[in-house]
């Protein structure tokens, strides 16, 4: 279902458009056609410290910014001098080793000004796959911005193969606002929303200022790509908004054409909404709970029980009973003392360790393996508990 001012009879019920500020967590992705002056392969660095500026302000005022950031390929094809045109996959690769550098320096200064510490992370789409690697990156993410850094990520794309493609950052970035559980996903673009028809071509094309869900409707007014740099057009960035709405995550395509587009979004400037009913902690809970097939069980203590209806992570002090064979990033089943299934969640240790470590303290868990570990057997936020049964705590 669409909001489209102007083509919806009076009688239809507009939904309110959401306010900026009342998101917690936001995902900003710059693309390299924004990010990169491509006449001279430079940073346009006008626009990008007012870009910084809008990101500081959402900063100080307590919220938590991550940028998924292009611009690697670009810049190391630029500083090595390589000739236009199409680049074979290894020349790719090698530029974004050399634009890779570059970009994480830029960004580090350009939010330094701000008195804001930032951090690179490295991913590919396999990253935000693969349970393992995905609870890696979701560690990091969360400690990053614990320290109230901002992490910058981008595809890391002197690995990536089929990866180097239009549109990849796109569904890259809806991918990792699902990792970091983010409220919101703000796609800048070269355009300032959706519209109903290609607005080039089309002088009627009219914006859709609110998209409720993702149809085939919607689908079929996706385009191309416009720019040479640009990996995407309005078809990945639909893709983008179905990854992300299906997860618990808003998102917004704006321009970013202008300076200061963070502020003019929240200035009511021109964008499309899409819109989702749910919210990431529930959607990913909803994923644990229903999606995935259990690997394994572990048995927990009364206390431990207890813990958990109360919210608390599941510590390997609590564990009385490992079952299966299981790695870490795994679902498995969570049962109590008398067996009854207490929960579900995402396991921190493989069964091997899991199975060493049961029963023990913090302190042991390091003794026992040789490393600090984690110190949850399953974190809160990847773990779904059910309501008291009979003869179980409440």
């Amino acid at each position: 279902m669409l909001q489209n001012s102007g083509s919806l009879p009076d009688s239809t019920p507009t939904m309110k458009r959401p306010a900026l500020k009342n998101f917690r967590r936001i995902v900003v992705k710059v693309g390299s056609s924004l990010l990169i002056d491509s006449a001279k392969g430079e940073v346009k660095a006008s626009w990008l410290s007012a870009l910084v500026a809008d990101i500081a302000k959402l900063h100080g005022e307590g919220r938590e910014v991550l940028i998924v950031s292009s611009g690697s390929i670009a810049l190391g094809r630029s500083r090595l001098r390589l000739p236009r045109g199409p680049l074979k996959l290894e020349e790719s690769q090698g530029a974004a080793a050399v634009g890779q550098i570059e970009l994480a320096r830029i960004w580090s200064e350009v939010l330094g000004k701000h008195g804001i510490g930032s951090g690179q992370i490295l991913v590919t789409l396999q990253d935000t796959e693969e349970r393992r690697r995905y609870l890696n990156a979701r560690s990091t993410i969360a400690k990053l911005l614990e320290w109230r850094a901002v992490p910058v990520i981008n595809e890391n794309d002197t690995v990536a193969t089929n990866e180097i493609r239009y549109g990849d950052n796109d569904r890259l970035a809806a991918r990792v606002a699902t990792m970091a559980s983010a409220d919101l996903l703000i796609l800048l673009s070269d355009i300032d929303g959706l519209y109903d028809a290609p607005p080039n071509a089309n002088p009627n094309a009219k914006l859709i200022p609110i998209v409720e869900s993702v149809t085939s409707e919607i689908e079929a007014m996706a385009g191309a790509a416009e720019s040479e740099l640009s990996r995407g057009g309005m078809y990945t960035k639909i893709e983008a908004a179905k990854i992300a709405t299906t997860s618990g995550t808003h998102m917004l395509i704006a321009s970013g054409k202008i300076e200061h587009p963070l502020q003019a979004i929240a200035d009511g400037g021109r964008c499309t909404w899409f819109l989702t009913p749910a919210n990431p902690v529930t959607a990913r809970k909803r994923w644990i709970a229903g999606s995935l097939e259990p690997k394994g069980t572990l048995t927990i203590d009364a206390g431990a029980v207890s813990a958990l209806r109360a919210g608390k992570s599941l510590l390997p002090a609590g564990v009385i009973r490992v079952d299966g064979q299981f790695a870490r990033g795994d679902a498995v089943v969570v049962r109590g003392p008398d067996t009854h299934e207490i929960g579900r969640g995402l396991v921190a240790y493989d069964a091997e360790d899991a199975e060493k470590i049961k029963g023990k303290s913090s302190p042991d868990v390091m003794v026992i393996l040789g490393i600090s570990g984690r110190s949850e057997m399953i974190h809160r936020d990847d773990l779904v508990v059910g309501g008291p049964r009979h003869g179980e705590p409440g």
